[in-house]
């Protein structure tokens, strides 16, 4: 079942939380074996839904109530080890949670398992985790995307009906486009970070992850909104789900001219070409717009990214905590612990950012990036004074076989490229199933103005009104 339909169900006394927990670690066992979605069980997780049925009893309104989640391997669950994908992590359990966890427990979700990812949520495909990659549910020779692949396929595969992951550069929206499902960015301080081990701290953003836009809506309202314990968290109202209500007739939508040029295939074009059309026969009127230094956000991204990581992962030296590989000094010891305890892919991005961070280079190249940030943050805004959202695909192709392009790091960043622009500017996005490209799915992107959300949900849950709905069923 949905969320929707659980906790309608739980509410009237159909079923019992506990039933569908056991039905969702059912599926679980029957598919883990071949997609590899999660890395463990929660093991209290049906002891946890009997208390949610204890307090429906005593009248508790829970959003939630009994629904099943998974989340991604970066966000702290106290009492769970927590590893970020990564054998520096591999016995790291956190003595907290974060508030996003803390408000899904609230509303009554049943957190079941926490899901694989990239190691520190580096990568695009779910390949580079320490504990083996996962599989699209699509098809099990090739990948979910990433970093947050796990919670994607997840969801995809009907182990659960909602999943959170993060989002970097895309590493929400680009795995829920290869494996058919939503997947939402907020703006950039929407939803809270505590608690979530940080990877690049002015891109991280939590995200949200469905089969409908009546389950993402829900997801999002209840782990959105302002949290004391970020630092740049906002103080805005979530209101996704009366979001769902309103009319996109009249909206205009940008189709930016350089993520259309030149490079995607055949059934993100098509899948392009429907989603347009299908939204001009509601009303919505689509224009043409530019973003001249869209060129410039891959390698402006990998500078900022890459610097960002090497100053939060200078924290894991082999003493505090996380793996420690004793040496003849302290500084064999980090070094020993460093190498065992991160992945290539890991080693690659901290040598980058320590390299642009470095003196004589820094202004070289960090600087020049965070001024090319900033005029692709000018050009979102001057093409959002024509249109009230903007159009691109998510990916420019669908799911890659696994192991393609793990020996060609460059070709690994390129599969962004249509996503981390967003992250740069701090924007919402929304990552829309919109049709097959043969038997793999492919997604359309919805880019929203800064805090301005909730109209991605009204014309992203106008398409999906409109068209056949057959990404709810799943991928298995």
């Amino acid at each position: 079942m949905l969320a929707h339909e659980i906790v309608k169900n739980i509410q009237s006394g159909q079923v019992s939380p506990q039933e569908v927990v056991s039905a969702s670690l059912q599926r679980i066992a029957q598919l883990e074996p071949r997609l590899h979605a999660l890395i463990r069980l929660n093991p209290q997780a049906e002891q946890e839904a009997a208390l949610v049925e204890q307090r429906l009893a005593r009248g508790e309104p829970l959003p939630l109530a009994g629904v099943p989640v998974v989340l991604k391997d970066n966000i702290c669950t106290q009492g769970l080890t927590t590893t970020c994908g990564s054998r520096m992590l591999a016995d790291f359990v956190p003595p907290y949670s974060a508030t996003v966890v803390e408000k899904l427990r609230q509303a009554g979700a049943v957190v079941v398992a926490k899901a694989n990812m990239d190691e520190f949520a580096m990568g695009s495909s779910t390949e580079y985790s320490a504990f083996g990659p996962t599989r699209n549910p699509w098809d099990t020779e090739r990948v979910p995307g990433g970093t947050s692949g796990g919670s994607a396929a997840a969801v995809a595969a009907g182990m659960v009906p909602l999943a959170l992951g993060t989002d970097t550069g895309g590493s929400v929206r680009q795995p829920a486009a290869l494996c058919g499902v939503y997947g939402f960015k907020p703006t950039y301080g929407r939803i809270s970070r505590y608690g979530v081990v940080a990877t690049a701290s002015s891109l991280d953003q939590v995200g949200t992850m469905a089969r409908t836009m009546q389950d993402l809506a829900l997801l999002s309202d209840v782990v959105s909104g302002y949290d004391p314990m970020d630092s740049t968290s906002l103080e805005v109202q979530p209101q996704f789900a009366s979001a769902l209500q309103a009319s996109s007739r009249g909206l205009t939508i940008g189709l930016v001219k350089e993520a259309l040029a030149v490079g995607n295939s055949a059934g993100v074009l098509e899948a392009l070409e429907r989603f347009r059309s299908v939204m001009e026969a509601q009303g919505v009127r689509f224009v043409e717009v530019s973003l001249p230094s869209l060129e410039y956000a891959l390698a402006a991204y990998y500078i900022v990214n890459t610097a960002e990581i090497s100053s939060n992962l200078a924290r894991y030296d082999g003493t505090l905590y996380g793996l420690r590989v004793p040496g003849a000094d302290s500084t064999t010891t980090m070094m020993q612990s460093r190498e065992h305890g991160f992945g290539p892919e890991v080693q690659r991005r901290i040598l980058m950012g320590t390299f642009v961070l470095s003196s004589g280079y820094y202004e070289a190249y960090y600087g020049k990036a965070l001024r090319a940030r900033a005029r692709i943050k000018a050009d979102f805004d001057r093409a959002f004074s024509e249109a009230d959202l903007l159009l691109t695909p998510t990916s420019p192709f669908p799911a890659f076989r696994l192991g393609e392009k793990t020996t060609d790091p460059l070709s690994m960043y390129l599969a962004d490229i249509d996503t981390v622009a967003v992250n740069l500017a701090g924007l919402p996005a929304m990552s829309i199933p919109a049709g097959f490209e043969g038997h793999l799915p492919v997604g359309v992107q919805l880019i929203g103005k800064a805090l301005h959300d909730e109209q991605i949900f009204v014309v992203a849950n106008a398409f999906e009104q409109a068209t056949d709905r057959a990404f709810a069923r799943g991928a298995i």
